[in-house]
């Protein structure tokens, strides 16, 4: 608080000494969050490069972590240093703020329409957020010439010349504007989220925008009632200080997490269902390795989907010609016992597959150079790997079905008193 001196020992214990320890970290830490961020979503950006919707969520973090790095008073008074010029970097970052806001907005309105929205109201929506953000920008700079601010201040600018003219307004033009950016893209997400058939990332994503702005939204409450008070004589400067640090901080990080969750959770759900995929698949790919001996190669560099792909190919090339060993007259009154043990027809067929593959990868090895005398149709069985894998997870399940198959005495039945595999 610019006129307030405090000693050692009251500024330990005060509330304005607490916040002159911790201000700066204030700053920092969405800086750190912003930037992993960014990191995290870069290859991403990079990969799919094309992708406009991409690069603008790239811009837009990379732009939020400027802002973050620039507020911060080690910072400020770096470039207040560099340029000569005492409090240059207000005008510096209330531009990059109102940079921010504008560039949220922009995106907030091609994400929702498309960017092929060529429509008479998107483009004059886009018109008038590039012709408001850049009108505010000028407009601040040259109020900032045009005031008289010699006394450098790090940390409570906005209060310290709330009354210095031209200061004054320039101060108040970058709130009010900033104000009216958050309210605008707060209430066109929160008519978003409300829109059926979103996507539950996309859903998602737009709740924690909608909490971020709701956030940034209390900012603007803490700093408006904190300068205008300074206009009355009154000292509220702890809500500037104090207050709207922590909010903007908290403001940033759920901003980020809103425009990244869409992307990365669709990203994240593809590679996890990929590698379940691929896990599912592992019973089956064992048991083909009995047969073939051989197996799929480890490739370091390979990606989820190429192990997913190499997998199921194996699978197939060894299942084809290993299916003229199944005895399907086997294989039918093994489905019969499933249905009987109370097993959906789905995974009943599925068991019966898994049981009918055992028994010929172990025929086959009894009998290697046998040739068999059929040629099945085994469209259904090639395209149903994951479920019979699924099904070879099920030892207790397919020994129990052997063993009422035994028990039955593995008597043959006629093909037209047993129901058909579907």
């Amino acid at each position: 608080m610019g006129a307030v001196t405090t000693g050692p020992a009251q500024l330990a214990w005060s509330p304005a000494g607490f916040v002159n320890e911790i201000y700066p970290s204030f700053w920092w830490i969405p800086a750190v969050v912003l930037t992993a961020a960014l990191a995290i979503k870069l290859p991403t950006i990079v990969r799919l490069w094309s992708d406009p919707l991409l690069r603008a969520v790239g811009g837009v973090l990379l732009l939020a972590c400027a802002v973050f790095v620039s507020v911060a008073p080690s910072t400020i008074a770096r470039v207040n240093r560099v340029t000569g010029v005492p409090n240059i970097s207000a005008p510096w970052v209330y531009s990059l703020l109102t940079a921010f806001c504008g560039s949220c907005l922009l995106l907030i309105i091609a994400w929702r329409n498309g960017l092929g929205d060529r429509s008479a109201s998107a483009v004059r929506a886009v018109r008038w957020v590039v012709a408001g953000s850049l009108g505010v920008i000028v407009a601040l700079w040259a109020l900032f010439a045009l005031a008289d601010a010699p006394v450098e201040r790090l940390r409570d600018l906005d209060t310290y010349y709330a009354n210095t003219p031209y200061m004054r307004e320039m101060i108040l033009l970058y709130l009010l504007a900033q104000t009216v950016a958050t309210v605008i893209t707060s209430g066109l997400i929160w008519n978003w989220v409300r829109t059926d058939g979103l996507d539950a990332w996309l859903r998602w994503g737009l709740k924690f925008l909608g909490v971020g702005y709701a956030a940034q939204l209390s900012f603007y409450a803490a700093k408006l009632p904190a300068v205008v008070a300074r206009w009355f004589g009154r000292d509220l400067d702890w809500l500037s200080t104090g207050v709207a640090p922590p909010l903007a901080c908290l403001s940033a990080i759920l901003i980020a997490i809103g425009f990244i969750l869409p992307h990365a959770g669709q990203y994240l759900h593809e590679r996890w269902r990929v590698r379940l995929a691929h896990h599912r698949l592992r019973p089956l790919y064992v048991l083909m390795r009995t047969v073939d001996g051989g197996g799929v190669s480890f490739v370091l560099r390979a990606t989820p989907e190429l192990r997913l792909i190499r997998r199921e190919t194996f699978i197939r090339d060894v299942l084809l010609p290993l299916a003229r060993h199944i005895d399907e007259d086997r294989r039918r009154r093994t489905y019969e016992t499933a249905l009987a043990l109370g097993h959906a027809p789905d995974h009943a067929k599925a068991l019966a597959s898994a049981a009918a593959i055992q028994d010929a990868v172990e025929t086959r090895r009894r009998s290697p150079q046998t040739e068999p005398g059929h040629d099945p149709d085994t469209t259904d069985l090639l395209r149903d790997i994951t479920t019979v894998s699924r099904a070879l997870r099920r030892v207790e399940e397919l020994a129990l079905v052997r063993g009422r198959l035994a028990a039955d005495g593995e008597v043959g039945r006629e093909h037209g008193d047993a129901p058909a595999l579907p």
